[in-house]
């Protein structure tokens, strides 16, 4: 009988510790989240090789304890948010198809293609280019390549980031080429001196920073792919989340190796190679994508800066959404959502940009609103659905 009655005494007194281990617990765990509740924000610092999801340069994540069961990882731009992004897009002498090889010129001392380009004063934006940045949440803004210094001066304090259009410019100097460099100098001197900035090239753009950069007029090849979608060979796997492909779904990046899904249009482009071999390009630009030609010959297809916010497409994003003259342009879900991707990249790096226009009136004038695009592929024989022309 003892025996029996000291069991249930160690039995109880068993019960009470584990209860009262189990109130300790719980009070621990509501001081917990009490102290939580009252800290509005935790900050965490990341870093990724250009800056991670959403940022170019390194940032530091916010997570909000909202005590409702449901904590949500947001991420806030540095910098602060400009809301109102302007995208200057700049002009070429041309548009036309025709022009494509007498005005690059590329295998001869192009004096003359100089010459004959700027000879008029009517320059060319393609719509796509407009619809593709307004896409992304933005405002165009036209920057004609033959207006005079102090124009782009103020146009420049006014926008958020310029884009450089794919086409059929000469690249070999004259007034395009001299208004790009001045261009590209004033966005990597703003960047240096802490004034966000980017720059974006697609395909003839992508040429034009490559020349700029290697300050090698020379330095391009002849690649067989024009009028074809192509896939998008990744360098590394970090490339898929940390670069200008995060915006775009994960399921259509890791479509973009095997899928072709990249519209390619163009008959210059520089290989790995010759890429690799010049300092002055491997020092400014990382590599993230490589692409085959129709021969298999490989080409550069998509870099960005480490240090500013400048990145090139030897490809066309655009044309997925825009563009409906060339029956090889992909325009499934997949594709449309690479263009949507990118699009929403370029301008969420564009509104970490703090450039305004001086007033309204300044805005209102600035804007591509003010004119009215041609349907130059109604015959079916334009290089693009729509274009801008504009007279200075």
């Amino acid at each position: 009988m003892q025996s029996f009655m000291l069991h249930r005494v160690v039995v109880v007194v068993v019960v009470v510790v584990v209860l009262l281990l189990v109130c300790m617990l719980q009070a621990d765990a509501a001081s917990g989240t009490r102290r939580i509740l009252e800290e509005p924000k935790i900050r965490l610092k990341t870093e990724y090789p250009f800056g991670g999801r959403n940022s170019f340069a390194n940032q530091e994540l916010h997570v909000k304890a909202d005590g409702g069961g449901g904590d949500e990882e947001s991420e806030e731009e540095p910098g602060g948010t400009n809301s109102r992004p302007l995208i200057g897009i700049l002009s070429q002498p041309t548009c036309g198809e025709k022009t494509r090889e007498s005005e690059r010129n590329w295998d001869s001392a192009s004096s003359s293609s100089s010459s004959s380009s700027s000879s008029s004063n009517r320059s060319c934006i393609a719509a796509s280019y407009v619809k593709f940045v307004e896409s992304g949440g933005a405002r165009a803004v036209p920057i004609l390549y033959n207006e005079p210094e102090d124009s782009l001066i103020q146009k420049f304090a006014a926008i958020n980031g310029i884009l450089f259009p794919g086409g059929a410019a000469s690249l070999k100097g004259g007034p395009f080429y001299q208004t790009a460099e001045k261009l590209f100098n004033m966005v990597i001197e703003a960047n240096e001196r802490g004034d966000y900035f980017p720059l974006y090239g697609v395909c003839l753009g992508f040429e034009l920073l490559t020349i700029l950069v290697s300050q090698n007029h020379s330095i391009l090849e002849r690649f067989d792919a024009e009028h074809r979608p192509a896939p998008l060979l990744f360098i590394g796997d970090w490339v898929k989340n940390h670069s200008i492909f995060q915006w775009v779904p994960q399921e259509v990046v890791d479509k973009l190796s095997e899928q072709s899904l990249a519209m390619e249009n163009h008959q210059m482009g520089i290989s790995p190679e010759r890429w690799f071999s010049n300092k002055l390009l491997t020092d400014f630009f990382q590599v993230l994508t490589l692409t085959p030609d129709h021969n298999g010959k490989m080409y550069i297809s998509t870099v960005m800066s480490p240090k500013y916010p400048v990145f090139g497409v030897q490809w066309h994003p655009e044309k997925n959404l825009f563009e409906w003259g060339d029956a090889t342009i992909p325009h499934t879900a997949d594709a449309v959502q690479l263009t949507q991707g990118i699009s929403n990249y370029l301008i969420s790096e564009a509104r970490k940009s703090q450039h305004k226009p001086i007033s309204n009136d300044q805005e209102h004038e600035l804007m591509f609103y003010n004119y009215v695009p041609s349907y130059t592929n109604k015959d079916g024989q334009g290089l693009f659905e729509q274009e801008y022309w504009f007279d200075l």
